[in-house]
């Protein structure tokens, strides 16, 4: 290989490796905000670690695909569980339940209610790296 190609290479190299370094940094920057989003708005009755204890709400570790009703020790309301039922947690469901959890399960406890739609994609973004 000529030195010029090697050079050419290298410099190449560098640059992908910046690039990549930036990019990581970003989606840490970004993974911290939706974090800190998410316990601001979530914090105050649920959990996100897996293994950690449930709050007023369930812990909400690996809700994405999850059968709506079913984390293990969390005692879900009558009304939650009948309209739930046969429900899975998707980015769909999740958008209509911040939307108005009382037209997603009429008589649950849950009375959070969130009217921009940009910051329920973030909830929801968080919600699904919860795996």
């Amino acid at each position: 290989m000529s030195k010029v190609m090697q050079q050419w290479l290298i410099a190449l190299v560098v640059v992908l490796g910046l690039l990549f370094s930036r990019h990581s940094a970003l989606a840490a920057d970004d993974s911290k905000q939706l974090r800190e989003m998410a316990a601001n708005h979530c914090g105050a009755c649920h959990t996100f670690v897996k293994g950690e204890p449930h709050g007023q709400g369930p812990n909400l570790f690996a809700i994405v695909g999850r059968e709506a009703g079913t984390a293990f020790g969390f005692n879900y309301s009558e009304a939650f569980k009948k309209a739930m039922k046969g429900q899975t947690w998707d980015a769909n469901l999740l958008d209509r339940w911040l939307t108005d959890t009382q037209t997603v399960a009429p008589g649950t406890g849950m009375t959070y209610f969130q009217d921009d739609a940009s910051t329920r994609k973030k909830l929801i973004r968080y919600l699904e790296s919860l795996q």
